[in-house]
């Protein structure tokens, strides 16, 4: 029975995929989508663009609204008798030439930086997604591997048992076998809890996403053909963060200049009717209000002043942290294909050392303690491969959210 060992070879290899056309064993597109519009970050985002809207509506229509000042009284005068009397001002706040465009600039501004971080947002819970999602197929692939060796050892146990019960083989041979089929089962049984806690928690995060019953095997990862300058390129130029930062500079700006020419109040204009001495008197005029501003106004020019600075500054080190982040994706895409063409060859070398091991016990050269070793060790490459499969296609998938190239449209 020991002598046509191929079979384990065989199942385990069968666990590494070919490259298939198509998205790398990732969710469905419409799935996702469906599932980060149901995000509270998400959702809140699209409230907070809505309130911006409403606010850039109010900054457009100004603060300034009529006011109505009335009264009326009773006079008693001695010898004269008594009279009916009122007063009415109808008065209306004037902006000043130039601060109502502020006040519009502001508000578009506003609502520009409100739609871009709600895009973050949406980026952000894509981000999140994907490395749920590899967190659970990286889990499942380990634990993938670790149930084919627990079969696989299985299977040896099985046959060293009947070559013991043949007389064939001594008992310790069959005491190695059963170990190693107890330590492959707690392997396996590891492995598996994590798969079972990586999909919890994919599912617990989005819990709009559909998930498969089984984990999709990672597809063997593949650079572009055109190289991953391009990616990087597009990081910077699509990123809602650089986008969000200088709108609300601009904003930040354009609140400070409104501040400067707030120290020059608006008047307020409007009209008088009064009546007195029961509508012997009457009159009408024009009324006007100037504010004269102090200190407080001036201070409040300087706050905004220094907001707009800091604006700046928070842009500045926006463009560096995208910077970084572009710089980053593109080194971990290619540490992660290179370590996964490294993992494959160690495991070409293991696969190659253990059908070696296996021909040497045949022969009867080679013990059990040797094989079952090069079968761990097998195992073991299997699961690194697996591992550095799943991972070099984590890092692809979040060069390919942070250019806007999947799930995140322009």
């Amino acid at each position: 029975p020991m002598r046509k060992p191929g079979f384990r070879l065989v199942s385990l290899l069968a666990l590494i995929p070919t490259p298939a056309l198509g998205e790398p064993a990732l969710p469905p597109p419409e799935a996702v989508s469906a599932a980060l519009d149901a995000t509270p970050s998400v959702m809140a985002a699209e409230a907070r663009t809505g309130a911006a809207r409403a606010e850039a509506e109010a900054l457009a229509r100004g603060t300034q609204e009529f006011s109505l000042t009335t009264s009326f009284m009773r006079r008693s005068v001695d010898r004269e008798g008594r009279y009916d009397e009122y007063d009415a001002v109808l008065q209306r706040p004037v902006r000043l030439p130039g601060k109502g465009t502020l006040d519009r600039a502001a508000g578009q501004y506003g609502l520009a930086a409100a739609r871009n971080r709600a895009e973050d947002a949406r980026h952000q819970a894509a981000l999140l997604l994907a490395e749920s999602w590899w967190d659970w197929l990286a889990a499942a692939a380990e634990a993938r591997v670790d149930r084919q060796a627990v079969a696989n050892y299985t299977a040896m146990l099985a046959a060293v048992q009947r070559r013991v019960a043949l007389r064939d083989a001594a008992q310790l041979e069959a005491d190695q076998a059963e170990g190693a089929l107890g330590a492959a089962r707690l392997a396996a049984q590891q492995s598996a809890g994590r798969e079972a806690v990586a999909r919890a928690r994919l599912a617990a995060r989005f819990p709009a996403l559909p998930l498969p019953e089984q984990a999709p095997e990672p597809d063997p990862p593949e650079l572009p053909a055109a190289g991953l300058a391009e990616f990087g390129s597009k990081i910077v130029a699509r990123s809602h963060e650089i986008a969000a930062a200088e709108a609300e500079t601009r904003r930040s700006e354009a609140v400070a200049e409104r501040a400067r020419r707030d120290r020059i109040a608006d008047p307020s204009v409007g009209v008088r009717l009064f009546s007195e001495r029961g509508g012997a008197e009457r009159g009408a005029g024009v009324v006007m209000t100037l504010p004269i501003g102090g200190g407080h106004r001036r201070a409040l020019a300087d706050q905004a002043g220094a907001e707009a600075s800091a604006a700046q500054a928070d842009l500045a080190g926006v463009r560096l942290a995208v910077d970084e982040m572009a710089t980053t994706d593109m080194a971990a895409a290619e540490a992660g294909q290179a370590a996964w063409q490294r993992a494959r060859e160690a495991l070409n070398a293991q696969v190659a050392a253990l059908a070696k091991l296996r021909r040497g016990q045949a022969a009867g050269e080679i013990g059990l303690a040797d094989v079952l070793l090069g079968e761990r060790q097998v195992h073991d490459a299997f699961r690194a491969e697996a591992i550095a499969r799943a991972e070099a296609q984590r890092s692809l998938t979040r060069l390919r959210i942070d250019s806007h190239e999947l799930w995140i449209s322009e």
